[in-house]
């Protein structure tokens, strides 16, 4: 088949005017973000068969997963007190309710697969490719499930009553990611249908947790004697250090990541600018009622140390201590089948996310990985997804893994939202007449910049007795591990765009590689510089 390069100059010529007057359509600013056309760009694959319900399913189903059953524990450890982290938890709603304005502004103008990767493209036209390159490192490195898997090991050992071995607990979350994997490769269709199945159960059950806090402050629970003491003196053992408000934030906001889950899968969702319009404020708005007052449950049940001290199955103990043992182990059950539904909900939008990079040709082997075959799904890009996942629980210890990967995978996201958002005031300068179906009041912007700086900033400020919350590894170390990757990335696009062309005397020039089952992939070729010359 005849290779065909894609039209970079034009898509150059949009971002980079000079005094060209011309102002950009919405229809020119879809196809003209990336190396492909907005049609070749979401072509092949499984076709538009998302809707509304879906959609927000797929939102809810991201959201409402490890977080709300496990991340309660680290949060008040860190902050010291309910108060603390009630305020946490409603700043970080309003910060990802911020987030999402945000997100929604670029979906509506640039209705495609991929997130935030389009919208950095939109945005950071030079250097060239360095942007992309940057968040490709970043998401196929950290864009694991191994958090959700580890949470299913260990809430499946807390109902089965027994003490489980740290390689049998490893065995079990491989298990669940292995599974996944099939079931989205081999079955994509029973996938979906398996996700809103989920999500639906995570509904009920987070509901569940909510009527019965509401029982237990009524006094109706005679095995909680007090069930006020938690909210007398909320403020009472604050911390006092940034550093730990940050790394508590930091899994606040993991407990709400999902809220841009649709924007990955985008070239599947029916009338996509209307449908996700809809779905992410009704997604996300549901999650975050849910997951206050989950919070306020779990505070009436039980004290902020015997919360901090419930590790990652604060749920589980939350039942056990309102029910007794057997319906702690019930609910261990269902919370692992929430953690369940989070890998699949996750996996299915990352494995998108890679094969959009792949897409790119911006890694290694692009027509491999962003292969569609055998039954439309992205196969290959599930791979990619798996091997990070199997790696982080196969190497790290579990007794601060979970922690660590949530501080692990924080950092570097809170960078390229950074980034985004300041991309967002580029576009709004450079391109203010471009068709916006929505449009963020810029306040709400700021408000969710200063939330990330903050983040960039804070977890470097020495916390109580120099310990975090992943001893005995240093408080920092997840912060030089997430810009490690960062910088990684960069010295990568240095050698791959930068110094082997100019070291071998070739250019590299994109030609649109069409696959047999429809997807279109950017495949850079070396030519010497003396044929392009002539």
């Amino acid at each position: 088949m005849a290779s065909e390069s894609p039209d970079h100059s034009k898509s150059e010529a949009l971002f980079d005017r000079g005094d060209d007057p011309r102002v950009a359509s919405s229809e020119e600013l879809k196809e003209d973000v990336g190396g492909l056309t907005f049609e070749q760009y979401t072509a092949g694959g499984l076709g538009r068969h998302l809707g509304v319900f879906s959609t927000t399913s797929l939102i809810i189903g991201r959201i409402i997963g490890t977080g709300i059953f496990s991340t309660p524990s680290s949060i008040v450890s860190s902050v010291g007190s309910v108060g603390a982290s009630m305020l946490l938890g409603v700043l970080g709603l309003l910060l990802a309710l911020s987030g999402l304005c945000v997100w929604l502004e670029f979906a509506c103008m640039i209705p495609r697969s991929g997130g935030e990767k389009v919208y950095l493209e939109a945005a950071y036209r030079r250097p060239k490719m360095l942007i992309t390159i940057v968040f490709a490192v970043q998401a196929i490195a950290l864009g694991f499930t191994a958090s959700g898997c580890i949470v299913f090991a260990s809430n499946v050992v807390v109902a089965s009553g027994h003490v489980a071995t740290e390689w049998q607990e490893r065995g079990i979350a491989i298990g669940v990611i292995v599974f996944v994997t099939l079931v989205h490769t081999f079955v994509p269709k029973l996938g979906v249908h398996g996700m809103n199945f989920f999500t639906v159960l995570k509904v009920v059950l987070l509901l569940f947790v909510v009527v019965t806090g509401w029982v237990v402050l009524g006094g109706g629970v005679s095995s909680v004697k007090d069930p006020h003491a938690s909210f007398r003196d909320a403020f009472a053992h604050s911390a006092t250090s940034g550093n730990q408000y940050a790394t508590a934030l930091f899994k606040v906001l993991n407990s709400y990541a999902g809220w841009s889950n649709a924007m990955y899968v985008l070239n599947e969702v029916k009338d996509p600018v209307r449908t996700i319009k809809i779905a992410g404020p009704l997604g996300l708005s549901t999650c975050g009622v849910l997951y206050l007052l989950a919070n306020v449950a779990y505070f009436a049940a039980a004290t902020p140390k015997e919360i901090a001290a419930s590790g990652t199955t604060v749920a589980s103990y939350f039942m056990g201590k309102v029910f007794g043992t057997a319906a702690r182990k019930a609910l261990s059950v269902l919370v692992a089948l929430s953690a369940f539904g989070n890998v699949l909900t996750v996996t299915f939008a990352q494995a998108r996310v890679n094969q959009e990079l792949a897409k790119e040709g911006v890694i290694p082997f692009p027509r491999f990985w962003a292969s569609s075959w055998p039954f439309g799904s992205p196969s290959t890009g599930l791979i990619l997804h798996f091997i990070p996942s199997f790696i982080v629980i196969v190497a790290i210890p579990f007794g601060n893994a979970y922690n660590f990967i949530l501080d692990l995978e924080g950092y570097p996201s809170a960078v390229i939202n950074f980034l985004v958002v300041a991309g967002l005031f580029y576009l709004r300068r450079s391109e203010p007449k471009a068709a916006r179906p929505f449009k963020v009041w810029w306040p709400v912007a700021i408000f969710y910049m200063v939330g990330q700086a903050f983040q960039l900033v804070a977890p470097f400020l020495r916390p109580p007795g120099g310990v975090g919350d992943t001893p005995p590894l240093p408080y920092w170390l997840y912060c030089v591990v997430g810009i490690g990757i960062l910088v990684a990335s960069v010295v990568y696009w240095f050698i791959w765009w930068v110094a082997a062309p100019k070291i071998g005397g070739y250019t590299l020039e994109p030609h649109n590689e069409p696959l047999k089952d429809g997807t279109n992939v950017v495949v850079y070729h070396r030519v010497p510089r003396r044929f392009r010359e002539v």
